[in-house]
């Protein structure tokens, strides 16, 4: 099952796309800018909807627990949520870890993709003020 949603986040709205299969979330955040309208967000997705889906089913998956329609004694919902609370260190549902987890691993690949760079711009640099040093001598 596939899932869009779009809210306001100050200072831009954002949509964040929800994959749902097997049990398992995946998602994927993006922001809009100015709040869309139902033709712009159309457009929007008829434009970039394949990239989207293909980020999201990128994203890590993470499980989804499934609500049971049995009725739970109060007094046990209380000590079974107290429970749950103290194991848990992240608070949010489960759009929102997918989405973390994404933004984790986006900020890995671009901490590679910088580092890269510099070395080859340093690598560059270096081979300039080789070729210079080189020039240098030949002139005298």
């Amino acid at each position: 099952m596939v899932s869009l949603s779009v809210y306001f986040e100050s200072p831009f709205w954002v949509g964040v796309l929800e994959i749902v299969e097997d049990g398992e979330l995946r998602a994927t955040r993006f922001v809009l800018g100015s709040e869309p309208t139902d033709p712009e967000l159309y457009a929007f997705l008829m434009r970039h909807g394949v990239a989207l889906l293909e980020r999201a089913e990128a994203a890590p998956a993470v499980p989804v627990e499934e609500h049971g329609d049995r009725r739970v004694n109060p007094k046990r919902a209380a000590k079974l949520a107290a429970r749950a609370a103290a194991r848990v260190t992240r608070r949010g549902t489960a759009a929102q870890e997918a989405v973390r987890l994404e933004m984790e691993s986006a900020k890995g690949e671009a901490r590679v993709n910088r580092r890269e760079r510099e070395r080859a711009l340093a690598e560059h640099r270096r081979e300039v003020a080789r070729r210079k040093r080189i020039e240098r001598r030949r002139d005298r």
